[in-house]
């Protein structure tokens, strides 16, 4: 397979650190090279690319999901909330959750936590806090909520007495059933106290245009099941889930897309959004 040409000004790939396979596709990495960073190896953009041509509508969600994101971090800051818990992080952009929210109120403070040593790397290097504030990284898996709880780096920046928006933005569809991705969220949220929030969103399938069989979200689900990058899409009701017990914040449960967009914004067909959104309060 030829691999994809980088774009103009990215580098063939990023130096690895030790221990980072760069054989394997890795999803931070793919979403960041779907994004348009540099931070990705030639098997990222191949999986990513091969993803693309089955579901050309990735790259639009990728891109709105990260305007919710922008969107409810911006409403929560405005509300008080200076606590934020950044679980599946990614790899750093120039929206990130401390940028936003600092922005709003200096003394935010974020804890950020991802699987992938290279994010950590990355973050650690180009994410420096305002003073007022104060961020930190850790590295765990979204599958461990108690050691990320117990984790020394995220005690020291968030005070788990007060409410903390614990952010779960695309990455929830890594979490197999078997896995119990509910209870891993009900696990978090109970370590939080009344006043947090929970901000979430997730792809599905429920917009799929069936022009071929499978459709085109099967297709690119099975594109990364085959280079190691599974996914588990899932349908309004089944998101809604991880929200039970909580008081949903108007409109609810929509695409990502259609969740409080800014005026005049311009809002994609949903069949190339395909990823839904939700802010909730814990009472």
């Amino acid at each position: 397979m030829t691999e994809p040409e980088p774009r103009a000004g990215q580098p063939a790939s990023p130096l690895a650190p030790p221990g980072i396979d760069t054989t394997v596709a890795h999803p931070a990495r793919m979403l960041n090279y779907v994004l348009g960073g540099t931070a990705n190896f030639p098997v990222d953009r191949e999986t990513a690319e091969r993803r693309l041509r089955v579901l050309p509508g990735w790259r639009t969600s990728a891109q709105q999901n990260r305007q919710f994101h922008g969107r409810a971090i911006r409403l929560l800051a405005r509300a008080g909330i200076t606590q934020f818990l950044d679980i599946g992080a990614g790899l750093p952009a120039a929206d990130t959750v401390h940028g936003i929210a600092q922005a709003v109120s200096p003394a935010c403070r974020v804890a950020y936590v991802d699987n992938d040593p290279l994010v950590l790397v990355h973050a650690r290097t180009l994410l420096p806090s305002r003073p007022e504030g104060r961020i930190s990284y850790s590295q765990a898996d979204l599958r461990e909520p108690d050691r990320i709880l117990a984790d020394p780096d995220v005690r020291g920046t968030l005070d788990f007495s007060q409410p903390v928006a614990l952010m779960l933005l695309a990455v929830l569809h890594f979490i197999p059933d078997a896995d119990d991705p509910v209870g891993i969220v009900r696990a978090l949220l109970a370590a939080l106290p009344a006043g947090s929030y929970l901000v979430a969103s997730h792809p599905t399938q429920d917009f799929d245009v069936q022009d071929t069989s499978p459709g085109r979200s099967e297709q690119a689900t099975q594109v990364g099941n085959r280079a190691g990058v599974p996914v588990w899409l899932r349908t309004r009701a089944e998101f809604t889930e991880f929200f039970a017990g909580l008081y949903l914040l108007d409109p609810g449960v929509v695409l990502v897309s259609d969740w409080l967009p800014d005026p005049g914004q311009r809002r994609p067909d949903p069949h190339l959004v395909t990823c839904y959104g939700a802010v909730a309060r814990q009472p």
